[in-house]
Formats: structure tokens, C-alpha cells, sequence
């Protein structure tokens, strides 16, 4: 749950130009999102949580951020730029939206939204505010075989890209997770959830723009005594370019792996296919980022860590600085949300 990525350090701003708060620390994900701005030149200034335990506990990592005593105070300080937040899942919109009507762009933990609503709220403030709101897609944003697949694709690796294959196991850890994690009208659901990463990927990949939800289904199969938990789902999506996805997320991950899930990508091209190992190597190696590629020249292997980085971070700081869109479009953002919404409404219409 605090899954820390390292990369190099690739500052892209001065240490004072760009100066971001971290607030509302319900999810271990917002270590490794300050870690990536910090990374890529960004300052910490604040910190904020209703829970004095998570900010005691986020202080020890990051001590030189101040503690505030309350969100006004972040949102009244004119120097901050941007608000970094992994509240509980169904606050995460309101969250943004208030953060841009104060004139701070907004980066939040996946998944962004639970509800439909939500969204449409989030997409009115950006129009009338102009302001960001980016969303942490770690599962692609933060795994540096993820970014040299992205480049390869870019580049015409595997010729045109027809089908998007994305397994998000995840290992539950049940006894550690809040009480919020068990609540769907909290996290959403498990297409909402975890599906946030393989919705977005496919998007990416792929070059869509929309997809339309052939089958969603959703299960709780293993932990009877949580009514309110998904632990399986899957879902299948068709691009409106005509590629495909079938997506598999689970809470299934064993005890005896050596890591919180192993995490793969299938891209399947015209002209050769890559494969995505992205945590580790089952039964070989312990570190992750793997990336096989197969093509008309033979088969590579590429052990990609320590070796890519992750340039989302600097992209981030730069279009907030400038008003671009480099690191994510507005509407990518917002359409994976989207699908997230649309597929997990798919599967609760037909249990």
C-alpha cells in the first residue's frame, strides 16, 4: 500500500519554482506520488490529514513539509500550485473541485470517481476554471517497462496495435486495509478500483478515444465474511479505432508471491507483440519491469529498471507552469474515468 518506485532524479523546475501540498493521505499511493513531483523538482510545502497518525506517519518520509491545520490553510496559500491527495475514493472528486475553485491544479490517487456525478462535476470545474485535474495512473505513470512500451509503440514497434491484454492481481493484505476498503459506496467497486489502471492503459496503447463495454462481471469469490468487497472482476472493451481489451483485476494474489501482485500487459500489433512482466518474474527474478518484445527480428528481452524513469512527473510540473498538455490530456484523463464508470455499471446491471 506505500509502494515507493525509485527513479533517477530529473528535476525539470528550480528548487522554488514550483512549490505543491500533499492532503487527505487515505491511501499509501500519495508517498510514492510526492516522491515523483519531488523527483522531478517539485517542493513540498504542506501537508494535511483530519488524522494526526497518517500525518506523523507521512512526516517521517517527507519532514520538511509542513504540517497544516487544516485544507483552507493549503487552499489559502497563494504560493502552492498544486494539490496532491489520496483521500478515500468517493471523496476524490469533491476534493478537485474544491482545489480548483481555489485556483490550484489538482492530482489525485486513482481511481478519481465513483460516480457518475462526480465526474460531470470535476469536468464543469475544469471548464470553468481552467485548472488541472491529473490523476496518479501509477500501474503505466510509475513502472518504467510500462513508459519504454509506450515508447516502443510510439515508434512503431509492433505496427499497429489491434488488442490490449491487462492482468491487475493485487494482494489484499485484508487484516491491514481500513474499513472504507470494504464499503463499495466508498471505493467504487473493483472495475472502478484496480480497472482504473487497465482502462487507462488501453486508451493509451491503443490511440482511442472512446471504447464501448461488450461484458463486465464483478464477484466476491474468496472472502465471504466482506459482502461488500469485489475480489474478481473482468471486463472486455472495443475501441472506437476497432481494437480490442479484456481486462482481469483481482484481490487473489498468494502469500507465497514475492510481491503485492504480478501485474501484466499483453500488446498485440500488426507486426510483433510485447509482453510486460511488471513486477516480477515468476519463479526467476525478483525485480520487476521486464519487457519481451517479439517481432519480424527475433525476440528481445529487456530488464528495464533503474534504466527509463518516469517522465509523467516533469511532463506534470511543465504543462502546469505552461497550460500544455504533455504528460496526459485533459479528456484522456477523464475518459478512462469514464470507462471505469461505465464498465463497473455494466456489471452491477447484471449480476
Amino acid at each position: 500500500m506505500k509502494h515507493l518506485p525509485t527513479g533517477r532524479r530529473e528535476a525539470v523546475v528550480g528548487p522554488d519554482e514550483f512549490p505543491f501540498a500533499a492532503a487527505f493521505l487515505d491511501h499509501g499511493h500519495i508517498y510514492a506520488m510526492c516522491r515523483g513531483l519531488i523527483d522531478a523538482g517539485a517542493r513540498l510545502d504542506w501537508v494535511y490529514d483530519p488524522d494526526p497518525a497518517k500525518v506523523q506517519a507521512f512526516c517521517a518520509v517527507y519532514p520538511r513539509a509542513r504540517v497544516a491545520a487544516s485544507f483552507d490553510q493549503i487552499l489559502q496559500d497563494p504560493a502552492i500550485r498544486l494539490v496532491a491527495a489520496a483521500g478515500i475514493p468517493c471523496t476524490r472528486g469533491a476534493t478537485g473541485c474544491i482545489a480548483m475553485a481555489a485556483g490550484k491544479d489538482y492530482f489525485c490517487d486513482k481511481s478519481p470517481f465513483t460516480e457518475f456525478v462526480q465526474l460531470e462535476d470535476a469536468r464543469r470545474m475544469v471548464a470553468q476554471t481552467g485548472r488541472k485535474f491529473a490523476v496518479y495512473y501509477s500501474e503505466r505513470l510509475h513502472v518504467e517497462c510500462a513508459v519504454r512500451a509506450g515508447e516502443l509503440v510510439k515508434a512503431g514497434a509492433v505496427g499497429q496495435v489491434v488488442q490490449v491484454l491487462g492482468l491487475g492481481p493485487h494482494r489484499l493484505n485484508k487484516a491491514a486495509r481500513p474499513e472504507w476498503f470494504f464499503q463499495k459506496r466508498c471505493y467504487g467497486g473493483i472495475l472502478c478500483d484496480i480497472g482504473s489502471h487497465q482502462f487507462e492503459q488501453f486508451l493509451f496503447y491503443t490511440g482511442a478515444t472512446d471504447a464501448t463495454v461488450t461484458h463486465a462481471a464483478v464477484r466476491n469469490v474468496a472472502n465471504p465474511d466482506r459482502p461488500g468487497l469485489e475480489d474478481f472482476g473482468e471486463a472486455v472493451l472495443r475501441g472506437d479505432n476497432g481494437a480490442s481489451n479484456y481486462i482481469r483485476v483481482d484481490w487473489l494474489t498468494p502469500d507465497g508471491l514475492r510481491t503485492w501482485g504480478d501485474g501484466r500487459t499483453v500488446i498485440l500489433g500488426t507486426e510483433g507483440y510485447i509482453e510486460l512482466r511488471k513486477y516480477v518474474d515468476l519463479a526467476q527474478a525478483a525485480t520487476g519491469d521486464h519487457l519481451l518484445l517479439a517481432d519480424r527480428q527475433g525476440e528481445r528481452r529487456f530488464e528495464l529498471n533503474g534504466q527509463v524513469g518516469f517522465p509523467f512527473f516533469g511532463e506534470l510540473i511543465l504543462d502546469c507552469l505552461h497550460r500544455t498538455e504533455k504528460a496526459m490530456t485533459q479528456a484522456h484523463t477523464f475518459k478512462a474515468a469514464e470507462l471505469c464508470l461505465r464498465a463497473q455499471a455494466a456489471a452491477d446491471a447484471n449480476p
